[in-house]
């Protein structure tokens, strides 16, 4: 097609809730709804997300979160990489220091913070060490790649991975309703690039209006609106496009039923992404750091257009009446 191969990371955060586990939920349940997606309709988390990735022959990355093994038990970050390594798809390393809090016995003493930023360099670099060689243990091969809850994380953070033994990092998002996080790159930026050591993937997005960034999350941009970025990253030959969802993200807010917009627009992007000649699948450990940061383009991300808009608020505000049972709009 006259162009090079775009690599669409889509990658999962897969963390149970520490909202759930503070209302008193059971691990098992907690594990069922933020992992497994299970309501009365059946299960939408992370085993249907692999099988339906893997009818159209795609991996995907799973930044997989230990922390809650301070407080359930090392066990239950076995059973979310187990299912993960027998599907081939990454493991990689996520992390809620929320978890901190109801720890029996913290790598950090009795300090807290609702993210990774929050903790002094030391501290961080206890922690990376700490939930590494849980989620190893856990049986995922050693990460290279990690990204902080909440998207958390400063340039701490960075020089921290990278004492850890970490590589890679993607962290940064610079939507604009996020505010977490530290990292102290441009917020428009778009390409990879080297800090402190470690390679930073800004996660992707679009312009919503003038000063306005979308995250390519699947649940936050339409599948038309998805589509269009994808194209745009590949047409400026961007060397990958980071989209985001979660283990939990094709449930209703309420985790009672699967909210079929936002399932269907799983599938679609995938499909899309199958029949696309330009475009692939790929995790961190088919990526070369020195070809993604051998750039000399400028990069844009695609504009805003009213009616590719207002149709996603159209299905969005369609959906949240559907499925959510709300007028309020997602």
């Amino acid at each position: 097609m006259g162009h090079n191969v775009s690599n669409i990371m889509l990658t999962v955060d897969t963390e149970l809730s520490a909202a759930l586990h503070q209302q008193g939920l059971s691990a098992a349940a907690n594990f069922d709804s933020s992992i497994l997606g299970r309501c009365n309709a059946g299960d939408f988390g992370i085993v249907h997300q692999m099988n339906r990735l893997d009818d159209y022959g795609h991996k995907a990355v799973f930044f997989i979160d230990p922390m809650p093994a301070l407080v359930y038990g090392e066990q239950i970050v076995a059973d979310m990489v187990g299912p993960v390594v027998e599907h081939g798809h990454e493991v990689q390393l996520h992390m809620h220091t929320e978890w901190l809090e109801w720890a029996k016995d913290s790598p950090v003493e009795d300090r807290w913070g609702r993210n990774l930023a929050d903790f002094d360099f030391e501290d961080q670099v206890r922690l990376l060490k700490f939930a590494t060689g849980v989620l190893t243990k856990a049986g995922a091969p050693t990460p290279t790649a990690f990204r902080a809850g909440n998207f958390g994380a400063n340039d701490d953070s960075l020089r921290a991975l990278r004492t850890a033994g970490l590589i890679w990092d993607s962290s940064f998002t610079p939507c604009s309703s996020l505010r977490h996080c530290k990292i102290n790159v441009p917020k428009n930026q778009i390409a990879p690039v080297l800090k402190s050591g470690v390679v930073e993937l800004p996660v992707a997005g679009i312009w919503d209006g003038p000063n306005a960034i979308r995250p390519a999350q699947i649940c936050a941009l339409s599948t038309a609106e998805m589509k269009a970025a994808m194209v745009h990253a590949y047409m400026e030959h961007h060397p990958v496009f980071v989209t985001v969802t979660h283990s939990f993200e094709l449930l209703s807010r309420d985790r009672s039923r699967p909210n079929g917009s936002v399932a269907k627009r799983f599938d679609q992007i995938a499909a899309f992404i199958a029949a696309h000649n330009g475009l692939q699948t790929s995790g961190f450990n088919q990526l070369s750091a020195s070809r993604l940061l051998d750039h000399e383009q400028s990069f844009t991300r695609l504009g805003p257009k009213r009616l590719r808009a207002a149709m996603r608020m159209a299905e969005q505000l369609w959906a949240t009446w559907r499925y959510e049972r709300s007028v309020m709009p997602v």
